[in-house]
């Protein structure tokens, strides 16, 4: 009978630690060697240095900081506009001379409403539209109010590109802003600032205190034009720059804000103008603890006189608002339907007194 033999090996801890120490103190022979050649031999470094390289990301240039989608979002809805009005003349043999102006618009409805400056088509006998496309359409003014600067005009067509809007946007100052417009004529064209002051929104007069300012460029030609942000929104129709002829002022240029503006162009679609309410006094503020606003004077037939206001009263609240400034007061007045009754609460010398005034709508001379 075949026997297999059990073969069997024995372990041995010790020798098992004798190989491990030799190949650690091979390895450390090792690598003290390739220190020192490293050491010795500078361009063996940077051979090494260059095998490195290989497996290391190659630098990445900075990305340039550009408005440019903003103006691929926005541009396209902003239009050059081409006012004119025929002047005739009294006299045999004179004929009539046509005066042309030149702004931009922007297109604020797919169906072809457009928000401009009024002084861009006061006057107008004809005005023509131009988009960017190069279209030419004539256009229709729906209305106009001469308070903000603002007019609103209608073309006959569909599908046209919009400047996108968002409801709500509030401005601040330090916001980086783009005028977009035609200035001179030169064909569209694109300024950088920022938001230099805000004003507040509301329908009460004309004062700057209402518009935007800043330091983005526009020239003639540019009213009535597109400021948007850097996302393209649309934050304020272009209006004026501020000037003065015996004064060297650069960089202060004004626009209407866009919550203001819309509000405009609502009302002018809705009614053809712009209604507000008319209360009938000139005022100051109150320097006291008690917030509201001073009467100075009274217009005659005003509602103000017909209710019984006084010069020297301080109006505290109107209707259920408490009154913070005149500005505040001023925007709850115009902003009331005519013919609407609200509750004047004042000081009269040491009486404390409610008065109902009559609102009444606020005519343009």
């Amino acid at each position: 009978m075949l026997r297999l033999n059990k073969i069997t090996t024995k372990y041995n801890p010790l020798k098992l630690i004798e190989i491990l120490k030799y190949i650690i103190r091979s390895a450390s022979y090792g690598v003290i060697v390739a220190v020192v050649l490293l050491l010795l031999i500078p361009s063996l470094r940077e051979n090494n240095l260059r095998a490195l390289n290989i497996f290391q990301a190659p630098p990445q240039q900075t990305k340039a900081l550009s408005y440019a989608k903003a103006v691929r979002e926005a541009g396209p809805a902003v239009v050059n506009i081409y006012s004119q009005e025929i002047q005739t003349k009294v006299g045999y043999g004179r004929a009539a001379q046509k005066s042309a102006r030149l702004g931009s618009g922007v297109i604020m409805d797919s169906g072809g409403y457009i928000l401009t400056n009024f002084h861009v088509v006061q006057n107008a006998d004809e005005v023509i539209v131009v988009l960017q496309s190069g279209q030419l359409l004539a256009a229709e003014l729906i209305g106009y109010d001469i308070y903000t600067d603002l007019a609103v005009l209608k073309v006959a067509a569909n599908n046209l590109p919009t400047i996108p809007q968002q409801d709500g946007l509030i401005s601040q100052a330090g916001d980086v802003v783009l005028a977009i417009g035609n200035p001179f004529n030169l064909g569209q064209t694109v300024t950088q600032g920022i938001i230099s002051a805000t004003g507040r929104n509301g329908l009460s007069n004309t004062s700057y205190l209402e518009f935007l300012q800043m330091d983005a460029a526009i020239n003639k030609g540019n009213s009535g034009g597109a400021l948007v942000n850097t996302n393209g929104n649309l934050v304020g129709i272009n209006s004026r720059n501020f000037s003065n002829p015996n004064l060297n002022i650069q960089g202060i240029f004004f626009a209407v804000p866009y919550q203001l503006a819309n509000k405009i162009m609502k009302k002018i679609i809705a009614h053809g103008r712009v209604v507000r309410g008319w209360l009938g006094v000139t005022a100051r503020e109150y320097r006291s603890n008690v917030k509201g606003f001073v009467v100075d004077q009274i217009a005659p037939n005003s509602p103000a006189a017909k209710a019984g206001l006084q010069a020297n009263d301080v109006i505290y609240q109107i209707g259920e608002i408490s009154i913070d400034s005149i500005n505040q007061a001023l925007d709850i007045v115009a902003e009331t339907t005519p013919n609407t009754t609200l509750m004047f609460k004042l000081y009269r010398a040491k009486d404390q007194l409610n008065i109902p005034v009559t609102i009444v709508e606020n005519t343009p001379l």
